[in-house]
């Protein structure tokens, strides 16, 4: 049976002929021809029909500023709507699949994997599992709240068209809501007026946690438990294996607009939020469980429990008597209810934390099973617990994170009043300092006290002294970590404990309140992580924190950063050797390490498909707990839609299982000293090549003037600065930018430049083109990081980026584009040979490209020929701005 009455042909076909229809309604008829034309001469260049783009080029410049906005907003439009019909497209092909059993990376699969283990070893692995993913506070999406709102309500209508069997007049009835939300969509500002505040990022951030993955979760936790008890002779209890977190409303690196007001109001938003839900969630229930309690006997347990909260709640405990006379169940549910009412209420009887609450509704579903209801527990109990395990009281735990400059500043700046100069200090003697300080009883300098600091330490101080407070408020889960930016030594670590020390947060040995995370980006740092991390474990002060917080140390990698410092095969290279550099030293203390992998969502920033990510690290790296970030339109792309949501969970679960079970089995993965060897040739040769283009001088001004970087930073895409000064170079500018701007022009060559360099150094030094094959077979590693390569290139188009190029000045276009295009050829040629044939990933991109192409070349053109001239009218900025957009939405991706 089909299961859908539609396909994406029909949807592409049907939405694009509707955008016309309201693009012809909405401006003139010849607004449309003129839209259509430049389509048209797009498609006759790219299919050979022509061999000049110059009637498109023409067309476009012999436009009056009025119709370049109006061509700017269609094709911009039209991305986003068949963006949608993709999204309906992908749904399609996981239902299909996962109804005829074919669904790969699926928890069919790694069940049946677990299940020809032994018991002992399927619990360890379970237990040993637990996926953060962490959403971060640069989302940098390029559309606005607004815009995603209505393309959301579009896609719920083409779903109804395609799932439900309609009338005629029901058809009809959606197509006119579908029409109304394009015509309105085509009336909305496509660009933000005003930059977005920390309040709406994190906004954004709980909208996709309340609105999808709160529900997403239970359901594969579901599946997750009954393939199990398919596949596994004896029932194992699946535990804990998702928590998300957040960095939106509690990230100050670099952002003066994240306050400590800020991060309150999302700490209590938050909780409502999940409270919120908690709540509805047990109004249903009660709607379910309406036992007789005369032909049931609800237990010891449970007649405990409930006789606890009649105690506690007498008025409550009346009200439900009366409300339920005879109903248990119903009658706990509603106690329970209240409970959560009164959690942060000056009221007592609520909650203390989210572990009481799963404690009741574990004695509930006990109950219910003990009166032969199994499927009622397991169908409408167990999924609240769940939620309870993965959300707790806090919806996200939020992680703090600063520049490590901040903090010695502000230590500096305090202790400075205590007539220490710290500032004088060696690396040997701050980290003696420290330790004395953070072990003895009394404390060192008042937090309270910042008069007379700089604004930037008495915001420092300020913000550990509320730390304690909100810890107190919402309970430690809710804002347990903190991050250091720019870590390069031990003392930059043991600061951050001196200050948490120093708000109560830290009371060594009994108790440390917080994870201290190290945030490792630099090759200083990451060739340095002995003497950071070695340094930190044999640490009297530290060794006592990291034991209290259950001997974890959770460690970040920059591949953004990284990747900008030494190119992307360096970045990579470098990246793989200190993760398992870090495994060993974490080894050699005997303390678990829980590596957070700070990937952004283009190729060069650590993005690409999660699940390959996972099973490309090294099996001594794997200790079962991972963590990543999740930032900008990969954000709305994975989770957006509940389906796609559940459908990434469950392919991160199965990678994450499937590796850990790897790494139990084999300790140590293979890895040829001949591969070793040729890689650290070849990343020598890319990164010196890398820093000699992005080192000659001239670099920085053809970046400026052959992308649209000064346009990228003025779209108020975050509440976070571009820049981390206000100096135009690579080191200042964040990454984010960085690559938009490059995938912007269609030179995406932070995701493959040097490549081709590196493998050449190795060739021509007696290496085989045999052995990089092998590697590319045999090692997940070396393959993922060709894929991802060759991934970037398919989004290259040379053609394109030649024109962004002719902008620049003469001397410099000439300097810089043969040198880059020369690389791209010969990268090209090398991937063709090693890996014999474009991966099934690749090739689905570059096809998907080839199809979008036409209508981005408008677009590209367009931006091109605003480009060139400085004297832009404030319509022609707005158009400017406005390609940007529809750029990011053809490609799919911003930075």
């Amino acid at each position: 049976m089909d299961r859908h009455t539609r396909n994406v042909q029909q949807d592409v076909r049907e939405l694009g002929a509707l955008l016309g229809d309201v693009l012809e309604d909405q401006t003139s008829r010849s607004a449309f021809e003129t839209v259509e034309s430049c389509r048209q001469a797009a498609i006759d260049y790219r299919s050979d029909e022509i061999e000049t783009r110059d009637p498109l080029v023409g067309e476009l410049e012999g436009l009056s500023p009025h119709h370049q906005r109006v061509v700017a907003r269609a094709f911009t439009t039209y991305f986003e709507l068949v963006n949608l019909a993709e999204e309906r497209e992908r749904v399609r092909t996981l239902r299909s699949q996962s109804q005829a059993g074919v669904l790969e990376d699926g928890l069919e699969a790694v069940a049946a994997e677990l299940g020809d283990r032994d018991p002992e070893t399927v619990r360890r692995v379970l237990d040993d599992v637990l996926i953060e993913p962490t959403f971060t506070a640069h989302p940098t999406e390029a559309r606005r709240k607004t815009v995603k709102s209505k393309l959301r309500t579009i896609a719920t209508h083409i779903e109804t068209l395609d799932e439900r069997l309609l009338t005629d007049k029901e058809k009809r009835q959606v197509w006119r809501d579908i029409d109304a939300e394009v015509t309105s969509l085509w009336q909305t500002p496509q660009v933000r007026s005003r930059q977005p505040e920390p309040e709406d990022e994190a906004r954004n951030v709980q909208w996709y946690l309340e609105n999808t993955l709160f529900d997403v979760v239970g359901e594969v936790y579901d599946e997750l438990d009954d393939e199990l008890k398919e596949a596994l002779a004896d029932h194992i209890e699946v535990p804990k294996l998702f928590e998300f977190r957040s960095w939106a409303g509690s990230d100050r690196d670099g952002n003066p607009y994240v306050t400590p007001a800020v991060t309150a109001t999302t700490l209590e938003r938050q909780r409502s939020v999940v409270l919120d839900r908690y709540r509805s969630q047990l109004d249903r229930l009660t709607g379910v469980l309406s036992q007789d309690g005369s032909r049931i006997e609800v237990g010891s347990a449970f007649q405990e429990s409930l006789d606890r909260d009649r105690d506690r709640l007498p008025g409550t405990a009346r009200t439900a008597e009366q409300r339920y006379p005879g109903e248990p169940y119903r009658q706990k549910l509603e106690l329970m209810g209240e409970r959560l009412d009164r959690v942060g209420d000056v009221r007592p009887g609520g909650y203390e934390d989210a572990d009481e609450l799963r404690d009741d509704l574990s004695v509930l579903a006990e109950s219910l099973r003990a009166n032969d209801a199994e499927s009622v527990a397991d169908a409408h109990v167990d999924p609240i617990s769940r939620r309870v395990d993965t959300f707790g009281f806090s919806l996200a735990s939020l992680d703090l994170r600063d520049h490590q400059q901040k903090h010695t500043g502000a230590i500096a700046d305090a202790l400075e009043r205590e007539g220490i100069d710290y500032r004088s200090l060696s690396e040997e003697e701050r980290v003696e300092f420290l330790t004395d300080a953070v072990l003895q009883d009394e404390p060192v300098i008042d937090l309270s006290d910042v008069e007379a600091l700089s604004s930037e330490s008495a915001r420092v101080l300020r913000l550990f002294d509320d730390l304690a407070d909100w810890q107190r408020e919402y309970g430690t889960d809710a804002i347990d970590t903190y991050c250091i930016s720019m870590t390069e030594e031990p003392s930059h670590v043991l600061e951050v404990l001196f200050l948490a020390d120093q708000a109560g947060v830290v009371s060594l040995p009994e108790h440390a309140g917080i994870d201290i995370v190290p945030l490792l980006e630099t090759e200083y740092a990451l060739s340095g992580a002995r003497r950071i991390i070695g340094t930190l474990f044999e640490n009297e002060a530290y060794a006592q924190a990291l034991s209290s917080r259950g001997g974890t140390q959770e460690i970040m990698l920059g591949y953004s950063d990284s990747n900008k410092e030494n190119g992307f095969l360096a970045a990579n290279w470098s990246l793989y050797k200190n993760q398992r550099r870090l495994g060993d030293i974490c080894a050699d203390h005997d303390v678990t390490m829980r590596l957070f992998h700070g990937r952004g969502g283009s190729i060069s920033r650590g993005g690409g498909p999660m699940n390959e990510a996972l099973l490309a690290l090294p099996n001594d790296t794997v200790s079962g707990q991972v963590k990543f970030t999740e930032q900008g339109e990969a954000i709305a792309e994975k989770y957006g839609n509940p389906r796609i949501a559940e459908r990434n969970i469950e392919q991160m679960l199965n990678a994450q299982l499937r590796a850990r079970l790897d790494a139990i089995e084999t300790p140590e993965e293979e890895v040829h000293e001949e591969w070793i060897e040729a890689m650290d040739m070849m990343a020598d040769a890319a990164r010196n090549e890398y820093r000699d283009l992005l080192d000659t001088d001239g670099f920085v001004r053809y970046f400026e003037q052959a992308t649209p970087i000064t346009v990228i930073e003025d779209l108020n895409l975050g509440s976070r600065p571009a820049s981390r000064s206000d100096e135009r170079t690579v080191e200042d500018l964040r990454a984010i930018p960085w690559v938009f701007s490059w995938t912007q022009s269609r030179c995406i060559l932070p995701g493959w430049y040097a490549i081709a360099t590196g493998m050449d150094a190795y060739l021509d030094a007696g290496g085989s083109v045999d052995v990089l094959r092998e590697m590319y077979e045999e090692w997940p590693f070396f393959r993922t990081t060709l894929d991802n390569a060759a991934a970037s290139m398919s989004r290259t188009d040379l053609e394109i980026a030649s024109l962004y190029a002719d902008i620049a000045d003469p001397d410099l276009r000439d300097r810089f584009f043969p040198r880059v295009s020369e690389e791209y050829e010969r990268a090209n040629d090398l991937l063709a040979r090693i890996s014999s044939q474009d991966s099934p990933r690749t090739r689905e991109r570059g096809e998907n490209l080839e199809l979008r192409n036409p209508y981005l070349d408008p677009l590209n053109l367009l931006q091109v020929h605003l480009l060139e001239h400085d004297d832009r009218s404030d319509l022609e900025e707005r158009t400017l701005r406005l390609t940007v957009k529809g750029i990011a939405a053809g490609m799919k991706n911003t930075g």
